[in-house]
């Protein structure tokens, strides 16, 4: 196998590093490690969790997919994976008022105050992350694996729980995530570990105080 091979090889596996663990994903990730760990939270009638999960999903996930073709049509952005910072403006907003539509519905459900703290601070970190944006391009994967880190952490330490083989996957993923993104050349180093640092800090500080 030849270096031009082994490169595109390499390429290709942090493209789908990152679409695999892109930032839209992570909040459904975090929700099948409170839900299904060895926690309280895991003992929740399916249905709730069920319902919760859709919610997330829909509100999310398909919500702000479904928008990206009009966004594209409306050349509002030139690219699917939105590279350039100022169009990542418009997406980033639209992100964060669904996020804090998520927050308003969750909040009226009577389930543990530890998800509920969860997804607000998903809020305030797409609002973060949105308000860093206007002047400085952040790694938003880097952000999410971050926040995912921070969240079985704190999870094991809140809960009372052994979480260790997950917070050790969660630590393996965060540093695939945070190399493919310097692997594609889409951010420097100082923007992916701020974007690890702000997901991390961020997310560990409300769940812990919240």
């Amino acid at each position: 196998m030849d270096n031009n091979e082994t490169k595109g090889l390499l390429d290709k596996a942090a493209f789908i590093i990152s679409v695999v663990f892109h930032p839209l994903l992570m909040p459904l990730y975090g929700m099948a490690m409170i839900f299904s760990g060895p926690t309280l939270m895991s003992y929740l009638p399916f249905q709730v969790k069920k319902l919760l999960f859709l919610i997330v999903l829909i509100n999310n996930v398909l919500l702000p997919l479904s928008l990206m073709p009009f966004l594209k049509y409306k050349n509002v952005i030139s690219s699917w994976s939105i590279e350039n910072r100022h169009e990542r403006i418009i997406p980033l907003l639209m992100t964060t008022l669904f996020y804090a539509s998520t927050s308003f519905i969750i909040f009226k459900f009577p389930i543990p105050l530890f998800f509920k703290s969860f997804l607000l601070g998903a809020f305030f970190i797409s609002l973060a992350v949105t308000l860093i944006n206007f002047w400085w391009k952040i790694s938003i994967h880097s952000v999410g694996a971050g926040a995912l880190v921070a969240l079985i952490f704190i999870l094991s330490l809140r809960l009372d729980s052994s979480l260790v083989w997950s917070l050790i996957s969660a630590i393996i993923i965060a540093g695939l995530v945070m190399s493919a993104r310097l692997r594609l050349n889409t951010h420097n180093p100082r923007q992916v570990w701020y974007g690890f640092m702000l997901g991390y800090v961020g997310l560990g500080l409300f769940v812990w105080f919240f």
